[in-house]
């Protein structure tokens, strides 16, 4: 029993011991690397050789799997580019012959590879790592080339110089014997590609851009550290390739097994496949560090750029959609051609920021607003919409819908999302505040920031609101006061004109079918009492399109009144209203000051609560308001303030006696979307002036 419970220890422990030594001996072995590592400082282009080695080897690989190889044209044209750009100074030419003599001359037999891979490097230790790889490579390129081109050559029958060199060199023939041939070719082609991969990655890290990475910090630092022991195994599998490729040479009439040779070979393709993969992911954090120091850069300068004078909005536009000039970055919507940013020069541009899920409520309006501009030459501005969207979760669906989207829309939008910047898509959501709702960013024509967002002026006021500045909404406001043409303008022209005839007109909400219900037959039974003319408009609730339309239906089958027959019109009034709210939020307004501010706070309260809601209007301004129970019981009570009417007007009469009706007993609600931005720390209740609690409601309504 004893032996049976000490087995796995003992095991552990020669495990861990193992490690230990294995431990060691790669520190005394990146000991013995450093050592010969003595670089003077001298650059050596590598790019043009790496061109030409993997030209060579590509090819040679592929003749030694085929037998023989007939080059493509693209490949011919590539191969032909390669050698035409190569200027390779006389010296590397020596190194390059020197080392390939060390190959072939020493590296045959079974010697010691290590010392073979230690006296290259102590030959090459005036180089940085990627010239010591890339130029034994290069070396080999040579003596593998040399080798195949004797090979193959030789069985041609009129190449008479070949097939003579191949017999003094006794070199086997390669079409004869291709079946007993090829493991040993496979493992060298695998061992080849695997050190052409890791030579590949060492060179992309010299490629790096040191503005933007440091070698001492991670993960540069980590590669660094580890590229000398890379560089010792690429070299060690040259040398063991080499002494694979000088083995053939007398063995024109032997066997050509070799299985352990082979079996070295593959280990050492593993071991270099391991050291890629290790590379790789250094290479990949590499990258990403240095794409988040760039866009960090282009961050800043973009910041820069705004607060820069310009003569036209080019340089804006350029930084912001697409910097290059290699493809039309628009589609024109209307005619759905593609589209140079030319086009927008020194124009005033509307820049339609938002997700996949902007409503079709959203460009219905805007489309009407878009084309009304154009028709009556007013605000000569351009549309550009920049959807935002997250490259992880991008798919065909997303895509499908992108392109839906994009062919309601009349006016410009980006060709494809991801010509973007995510340095632009950070400067929208931390400078422009945008989240989730979508924003209108007004541009000048010299590309200056007319307004972060002038979604609200365009909800509230459309086009009369260009060129969409601070300046402009406060001109605005000043002309305003709280009305009913204010609440409905360019919603419906039937309610304006019920307006200047002088007839009572009552708004009313909610989704209460009972209450709707009875406060209809009460009202139309008051106006048939007081012999005056009612119209009525139901306006229903905001964020519920799809219960709209089945109030809609409901309203179409039971006619409690005039309605609103699409939810285009009932989301636009409830937009209207928050943006209303929001505009006067940006100019610091409060409700103790302000009673624009303070009505649109009570009538989105009203639609906050689970009941209706009813406001009465005579006139431009004459209106009152009360929640659902209050103002139906003013109508059944109608002859409890009735003869007020004709001293003080019909909705004096009926203000005053709302006011009798009111209680302190109150429960209002405020339902903001949190996603707009500008939500008040401090919200004071429109009702008794008291600051409201403040909740977090989280919302999911499938309809």
């Amino acid at each position: 029993m004893a032996s049976t419970h000490g087995g796995p220890n003992k095991m552990q422990q020669r495990k861990e011991k193992r490690r230990l030594f294995a431990a060691a001996d790669d520190s005394a072995m990146m000991k013995q690397i450093q050592a010969t590592h003595q670089p003077d400082g001298r650059e050596v282009d590598v790019k043009p050789i790496i061109q030409i080695v993997d030209q060579v080897l590509i090819q040679l690989i592929a003749r030694s799997i085929e037998g023989h190889h007939e080059k493509s044209e693209n490949e011919k044209l590539e191969a032909a580019a390669a050698l035409a750009e190569f200027d390779m100074l006389d010296s590397l030419a020596f190194v390059i012959h020197k080392i390939s003599c060390e190959l072939s001359c020493k590296c045959s037999g079974s010697g010691d590879a290590h010392g073979s891979t230690m006296v290259l490097l102590n030959y090459l230790s005036s180089y940085a790592w990627h010239g010591k790889v890339v130029l034994t490579l290069a070396s080999f390129s040579v003596v593998f080339g040399e080798f195949w081109l004797v090979a193959e050559m030789s069985t041609k029958e009129n190449n008479t110089l070949a097939k003579s060199v191949a017999l003094l060199k006794q070199l086997p023939d390669i079409v004869e014997n291709s079946s007993s041939l090829m493991p040993q070719f496979d493992a060298v082609n695998k061992l080849v590609k695997a050190s052409l991969d890791v030579t590949m990655c060492i060179v992309k890290f010299k490629e790096l851009p040191t503005q933007y990475i440091s070698e001492d910090s991670p993960p540069m630092s980590l590669a660094t550290a580890y590229i000398p022991i890379a560089a010792y195994w690429v070299i060690r599998s040259i040398v063991a390739c080499s002494s694979q490729i000088s083995g053939f040479i007398g063995m024109r009439n032997e066997s050509m097994s070799s299985a352990t040779e082979a079996w070295e070979l593959s280990s050492l393709a593993h071991k270099m496949a391991s050291i890629y993969e290790h590379l790789n992911n250094q290479l990949d954090q590499c990258y990403r560090a240095i794409e988040e120091r760039m866009q960090i850069e282009a961050f800043h300068n973009l910041v820069r750029l705004f607060e820069t004078v310009h003569i036209d909005n080019m340089k804006i536009l350029r930084a912001l959609i697409y910097a290059k000039d290699d493809f039309p970055p628009l589609i024109d919507g209307t005619t759905k051609a593609k589209t140079n940013l030319e086009i927008l020069r020194r124009k005033h541009v509307l820049l339609l920021i938002s997700d996949l899920d902007l409503s079709q409520e959203e460009i219905m309006v805007l489309d009407n607003l878009y084309k009304d501009a154009r028709a009556r030459g007013e605000g000569h501005y351009e549309m550009v919409w920049i959807p935002v969207v997250e490259k992880s979760s991008w798919n065909e669906a997303a895509n499908q819908k992108f392109e839906y989207l994009q062919s309601m829309m009349a006016w410009y939008s980006v060709r494809d999302p991801f010509i973007i910047e995510p340095s632009v898509i950070k400067y929208i959501k931390e400078v422009w505040n945008f989240t989730k709702k979508a924003i209108v960013v007004a541009l000048d024509p010299q590309g200056r920031l007319s307004s972060p967002n002038a979604l609200h002026m365009i909800w509230i006021w459309g086009n009369l609101a260009f060129p969409f500045t601070r300046e402009k909404e406060e001109s605005m406001w000043k002309q305003e006061i709280w009305s009913l043409e204010l609440l409905v303008d360019g919603i419906d022209p039937s309610v304006l004109e019920w307006m200047t005839e002088g007839k009572f007109i009552c708004l009313y909400g909610g989704e209460d079918l009972e209450w709707i219900s009875k406060f209809t037959t009460a009202a139309l039974s008051v106006a048939k009492a007081g012999g005056f003319e009612l119209e009525m408009v139901y306006v229903g609730k905001s964020n519920a399109k799809e219960r709209m339309q089945k109030m809609i239906n409901t309203f179409a089958t039971r006619k409690f009144s005039y309605y609103w027959p699409n939810v285009t019109s009932i989301w636009f009034f409830w937009a209207r209203l928050e943006s209303m709210l929001y505009s006067k939020l940006q100019h610091g307004r409060t409700v103790e000051n302000d009673e624009i501010m303070s009505e649109v706070m009570t009538v989105l309260s009203f639609d906050g609560s689970d009941q209706g809601w009813a406001i009465f209007c005579r006139g431009a301004s004459e209106m009152a308001r009360a929640k659902g129970d209050t103002a139906l019981t003013s109508l059944l009570e109608f002859d409890k303030w009735k003869e007020n009417i004709d001293k003080l007007g019909l909705v004096q009469a009926l203000k005053d006696y709302l006011d009798q009706l009111h209680t302190p007993h109150h429960c209002n609600r405020l339902i903001l979307p949190g996603s707009t931005g500008g939500i008040p720390q401090k919200v004071v209740c429109a009702e008794c002036g008291r600051q409201m609690e403040k909740y977090f409601m989280y919302r999911c309504c499938v309809e």
